[in-house]
């Protein structure tokens, strides 16, 4: 259940900042990457030093690190930098748009689940300028299936509950292809630099069962939700749950 904004998504600013609200939910209840995406990427890569845009609390950057990566992270949330560095890392705050890399340079760029608030030329400008001879910019998302009966309920949850959210918005279409339609915006900004090649689309089919519990407790941390009043929240979270325990339960 994922669409674009009504504005671009890089112009919403209130959505984009508002993750950090609560950081540690956010660690906690947001999925990892598939670590042969990870290999994959860094494989592709001339060396091993990093740049982590919209490092978040580090949940990719962590990744990377096991993956045996030097990471530095920017993020424009100062509740999200403060968090990954007491994972023990570097992070600078900042937009990566304007963000200042004072002549330091890269192997690779990566950016999981953040890059669609970056405006896609110049962030593909700024990549471009970062990168060392050969390195590569990785942009990534993870786009969760639940069962479909299951999202076409929760979509009739939204549209009850939140008729003007995002989820409610893009509860008609399938979360890879919304999240496609993300990637497609990345790789025009991509292609709009001369000094990038014709992007890939690398496809990675992942499992990751989640109880009903940690599914609801994911569900704010996605989207719009940090925006919706605490009585509209509670709400969803109601409708949601009382989906799952109709079906037994569980997700899965």
């Amino acid at each position: 259940m994922v669409t674009l904004p009504r504005e671009e998504p890089h112009r919403a600013r209130g959505i984009a900042e508002s993750f950090g609200i609560d950081p540690q939910r956010y660690d906690r209840a947001r999925p990892r990457y598939p670590d042969v995406m990870v290999r994959q990427i860094v494989a592709e890569s001339p060396g091993r030093t990093m740049l982590d845009v919209g490092c978040g609390t580090g949940i990719a950057a962590r990744q990377f690190r096991s993956a045996g990566c030097d990471v530095l992270g920017v993020d424009v949330d100062p509740r999200m930098a403060e968090f990954a560095r007491r994972g023990g890392f570097d992070v600078e705050v900042s937009t990566f748009e304007d963000w200042d890399a004072k002549g330091r340079t890269f192997d690779a760029v990566v950016a999981g689940q953040t890059w669609h608030w970056v405006e896609p030329v110049r962030g593909a400008a700024k990549a471009a300028k970062v990168l060392r001879p050969n390195g590569r910019l990785a942009l990534f998302w993870n786009a969760a299936e639940p069962p479909a009966d299951l999202s076409r309920e929760f979509a009739d949850v939204y549209r009850r509950v939140a008729p003007n959210s995002i989820a409610s918005r893009g509860s008609a279409m399938r979360a890879v292809d919304g999240y496609s339609a993300l990637a497609d915006k990345a790789a025009d900004g991509v292609r709009s630099d001369s000094r990038f090649g014709e992007p890939q689309r690398w496809l990675f089919d992942w499992e990751h069962r989640f109880s009903r519990d940690e599914w609801l407790d994911q569900v704010p941390t996605t989207a719009d939700h940090a925006q919706f009043p605490s009585a509209q929240l509670t709400k969803l979270l109601d409708g949601i749950g009382a989906v799952i325990d109709a079906a037994g339960g569980s997700l899965w």
